[in-house]
């Protein structure tokens, strides 16, 4: 099954991707993304711009873009995504009073020419905290299921403890594995 395609993979040159991640200020993409990279997590600072880092994973060669969610950053975001071979969204799941705003922000990325048809990965953070919101009720909020010109999925997690985020890498790596085919 996954693990032998993903071996054979590992056989071939390591193929790398551009991944952008986004999503509100302190929605966990930082932190994500340090845990993506094996980093301690115990202290994370607010994105000021952005951080980039290459993490391998399941044969691959990520290249994570952590942009900012600042709202005066936000009007920025555009001007990362030319070539972005996937889209990280990172949500808190226990921040519902942004919900609204946090879906604004994604619906008007998906509109982007440069992101169209590119896989989406909605990572529902803070799923440890006990006021956060499921995922799928996140997705029917999100309206994730009108996008018909991409792949997507939405994936609890907590970034913290690590929770869920590894379910999100083996999809990210599945959409890869059906590119090629």
């Amino acid at each position: 099954g996954l693990l032998s395609v993903i071996q054979r993979l590992k056989g071939s040159p390591e193929q790398e991707l551009r991944i952008v991640l986004l999503g509100l200020d302190n929605a966990g993409k930082t932190t994500l993304l340090k845990r993506l990279a094996s980093e301690e997590v115990s202290t994370i600072t607010p994105t000021q711009g952005f951080n980039i880092k290459s993490v391998h994973s399941h044969g691959l060669k990520l290249n994570v873009w952590d942009i900012g969610g600042q709202r005066s950053i936000r009007p920025y975001w555009k001007k990362y995504l030319g070539s972005t071979d996937l889209l990280i969204y990172v949500i808190d799941s226990a921040d519902q009073k942004r919900f609204e705003e946090t879906g604004q922000e994604l619906a008007e990325l998906t509109e982007e020419e440069s992101l169209t048809g590119v896989p989406l990965l909605v990572f529902a953070n803070k799923q440890d905290l006990v006021t956060a919101a499921p995922a799928d009720e996140i997705a029917e909020g999100l309206n994730l299921h009108t996008y018909r010109d991409r792949e997507w999925q939405i994936q609890a997690c907590s970034a913290l403890s690590g929770e869920g985020v590894q379910d999100g890498m083996n999809w990210i790596s599945s959409q890869i594995i059906n590119r090629k085919k």
